[in-house]
């Protein structure tokens, strides 16, 4: 989120063009992958529910687990630990189709963002940070769930959102996919008026497997599953 030509949230170093290597930090080996299939592991909610109505819970990022893992381009970010896990796989099984799928913003703290806000309010003015920067608690950055990707395309970085968009045979690969390792598409296309937040095709949700499937299988976004659960 938070993507004006994927300025996201202050993380303006752009994908580097060095040479692309297909492997990524082996921070978690596959016998580490734990499950989150009943919304709750590792001493965290893996369903917790964070947007612009939904305040990340005040103990939430005292309790989540990150790693540090860097992508094919020497980028290092910190993820959840089950998170990233999936992900590796993800990327792998992707790796195998011919598609390169990298990380692109991951985790950001509450007091990052408060940071965040106040550089862009400088640099950008009020107008440009209320209309593109999510409040300080209210992104689900700050989960450590949330992945945004950026493409390699023949040997090109992708992580324009207007080139993002315009990917759309590739995503139309990559989104079927998803539910199979935990993930969902977080920001549907059409559904801004339930998420809040204009299609993404780059952002990734970890939720589980069983749960993912669900969503996908109801063809819900993430508020609606999360309201039918609770009622």
């Amino acid at each position: 989120m938070l993507k004006s030509k994927k300025i996201l949230m202050a993380m303006v170093t752009a994908c580097m063009l060095t040479p692309i290597m297909p492997t990524y930090l082996p921070v978690l080996g596959t016998n580490h992958v734990w499950a989150a299939e009943d919304g709750q592991a590792s001493g965290i909610d893996y369903l917790v529910l964070v947007n612009k109505m939904h305040k990340l819970p005040a103990d939430y990022e005292a309790k989540v687990p990150l790693v540090t893992a860097k992508n094919s381009m020497g980028r290092e970010f910190q993820v959840e630990r089950d998170t990233y896990a999936h992900f590796v796989q993800l990327r792998e099984a992707l790796l195998k189709q011919g598609i390169q799928i990298e990380m692109d913003s991951i985790y950001r703290s509450v007091a990052r963002q408060q940071e965040i806000v106040k550089e862009f309010t400088e640099k950008y003015g009020e107008d440009y940070v209320k209309k593109y920067v999510a409040v300080p608690g209210y992104s689900e950055h700050h989960t450590g769930l949330a992945v945004d990707i950026c493409l390699v395309v023949d040997g090109k970085v992708i992580d324009d959102n207007d080139e993002m968009i315009a990917q759309k045979d590739i995503f139309a690969r990559i989104h079927p996919l998803l539910a199979d390792y935990g993930f969902i598409l977080r920001y549907p296309q059409g559904q801004e008026n339930i998420t809040g937040y204009s299609y993404e095709p780059w952002h990734f949700r970890y939720v589980g497997k069983d749960v993912a499937k669900e969503i996908c299988r109801r063809g819900v976004t993430f508020e609606e599953y999360i309201v039918a659960r609770k009622g």
